[in-house]
């Protein structure tokens, strides 16, 4: 049964994997340069599920004196972060502050007392589900001047289930599941484009950001021995649910193509065949 919170906790190991080091370095180097001296680093995440992010910036070092807010829309994401991060949430610690919120982005941002207030600002996997020339600058209001951001695994409009189960079929699905991405609307409003890691190094510019670094930052997930590593057979099998659910009745799409195809592809799973590759950007910058 599928089930987002356990998809999220499954994507961490691959997000480990995938996270372009160059990027993450520059941004540590960044952030050593201009931490303040006065008080502790504040740090702001949008979008945080269910706390990886939060784990990752600890585990990896990026920083060990901070205030970390981490706000996402989902109640129920909220509450698994709340105990996954539990022996970081309460205690004492005074290095190290983390405040779980679950709240809308937008209207985060637009709170007055937010703005120009943090030191980094962390969008994982999110901007991709955004409507960037609407959401960009919000986000970027948020920082102080000479504040840095961290942008990570941005979707960038390549998607590949191997092997080859039917060329042609492959890449209609292919196509169709990005084309979703590119129509998708929330709330009325575009959400989402398939195409958002290649697009975002001029829209940050556009915005008077500054391109530190940015690299790629691919999803390669393979079995090793005939095995997943960690949980990612489920990342797997969420991964076929979100394109099972986005297609399904398509009018572009033979119905029982679609039906075949999917049972073929969690078939290779189930058998330590399936390769798939999802093809994204990293990005870390300033504000001026």
């Amino acid at each position: 049964m599928y089930d987002f919170n356990r998809y999220l906790a499954a994507k961490r190991s691959v997000d480990d994997r995938a996270l372009n080091r160059h990027v993450w370095q520059t941004l540590a180097e960044a952030l050593g340069a201009a931490a303040p001296a006065d008080r502790p680093l504040r740090v702001l995440e949008v979008g945080a599920g269910i706390g990886t992010m939060v784990e990752r910036c600890i585990e990896w070092g990026l920083f060990t004196r901070a205030e970390y807010m981490a706000i996402d829309s989902e109640e129920s994401n909220t509450h698994a972060a709340r105990a996954r991060l539990a022996h970081l949430t309460s205690g004492d610690k005074p290095a190290l502050q983390v405040r779980l919120r679950t709240a809308d982005l937008y209207d985060f941002a637009e709170r007055e007392e937010n703005r120009q207030r943090f030191d980094l600002l962390i969008a994982h996997a999110l901007l991709d589900l955004l409507h960037l020339p609407a959401a960009l600058p919000s986000l970027l209001g948020l920082l102080r001047p000479g504040g840095l951001f961290y942008f990570s695994i941005n979707f960038d409009g390549a998607t590949l289930f191997l092997p080859e189960v039917d060329p042609a079929l492959d890449s209609r699905i292919e196509a169709l599941y990005h084309r979703s991405m590119d129509t998708r609307v929330t709330d009325g409003k575009p959400s989402g484009d398939s195409r958002t890691g290649r697009r975002l190094f001029h829209a940050l510019r556009e915005c008077g950001a500054e391109v530190l670094a940015a690299g790629s930052s691919d999803w390669v997930v393979h079995a090793v021995d005939g095995v997943y590593p960690a949980d990612e057979a489920c990342f797997l099998y969420c991964i076929l649910h979100f394109v099972e659910s986005t297609l399904r009745g398509h009018r572009e799409l033979d119905a029982g193509a679609f039906e075949a195809w999917l049972a073929t592809r969690r078939r290779q799973v189930a058998r330590g065949e399936l390769v798939y590759v999802a093809h994204q950007l990293d990005y870390c910058g300033r504000v001026d």
